[in-house]
C-alpha cells in the first residue's frame, strides 16, 4: 500500500472538488468516482477516475475539468485515466451527496444491506411498489426492503413511472402523496 504525499492530498481535494457534468449539485468526490492521485514529477501527476457506469457519457468532461482544475494549480501535465476495477457503486456515494441529492429534489440511492451484485427484474414500467428493486411479487423482499422516499415530502408512499430518466442512472418517480414527479438514482 503506497502513502499519500501532503501534495498529492491536496490535488485529490482539487480534483474532488470539481463538480459532476450531469448532477452538478455534486462534486466528484461526493460522488465517489475520484479514485486517486499520484504525483509523477515535479507537474505532473496522474489521476484514476472510475465512471458510474461503462460507457458512460459524462467521463470525458469529467477528464477535462479535472485537467483544468489540476492546472489551474500549476500542474503541467495532467493524465487522467479510466479505472474499471472495483467499479462504482452507489454505495460510494458520500453522506454529504446524498443529503446533496435530496435537497435538490432526487431521491438518493438506497443503502445496500449486502456487498455483491444488485438483483435487478424486468417487469412492468409503471408499477406502485414499496420501493424494492427487487420484484413486487415476492414479498418477503418487498417487506424488509427501504423504501424510495420522495425528496419533496417525504412519503415512502411512491410509484415507479419509468425505469429512465434524464439519464440512465436515474428512474422517474411520482409521490403518491404530494403527487410530485422526482429522479431517484438508482442503486448499483
Amino acid at each position: 500500500m503506497t502513502t499519500t504525499t501532503p501534495l498529492e492530498a491536496r490535488l485529490l481535494e482539487i480534483a474532488g472538488a470539481v463538480p459532476d457534468p450531469e448532477l452538478p449539485v455534486l462534486t466528484l468526490q461526493e460522488l465517489g468516482v475520484v479514485r486517486a492521485v499520484r504525483v509523477r514529477g515535479a507537474d505532473a501527476v496522474e489521476v484514476e477516475l472510475t465512471p458510474t457506469y461503462t460507457g458512460c457519457p459524462a467521463i470525458e468532461a469529467m477528464s477535462t475539468d479535472i485537467e483544468r482544475a489540476l492546472r489551474a494549480h500549476g500542474m503541467r501535465e495532467v493524465t487522467v485515466r479510466t479505472v474499471l476495477a472495483p467499479a462504482w457503486s452507489t454505495d460510494d456515494i458520500s453522506d454529504e451527496g446524498r443529503r446533496k441529492l435530496r435537497e435538490f429534489g432526487i431521491a438518493p440511492p438506497r443503502v445496500r444491506r449486502e456487498a455483491g451484485p444488485v438483483p435487478v427484474t424486468l417487469g412492468t414500467t409503471r408499477a406502485r411498489d414499496t420501493g424494492s428493486p427487487r420484484s413486487p411479487e415476492n414479498a418477503e423482499d418487498a417487506e424488509d426492503a427501504e423504501p424510495v422516499r420522495c425528496p419533496h415530502c417525504g412519503s415512502a408512499d411512491t410509484e415507479l413511472l419509468s425505469r429512465f430518466s434524464s439519464t440512465a442512472c436515474k428512474a422517474l418517480r411520482r409521490c403518491l402523496a404530494c403527487r410530485e414527479p422526482f429522479d431517484h438514482f438508482k442503486e448499483l
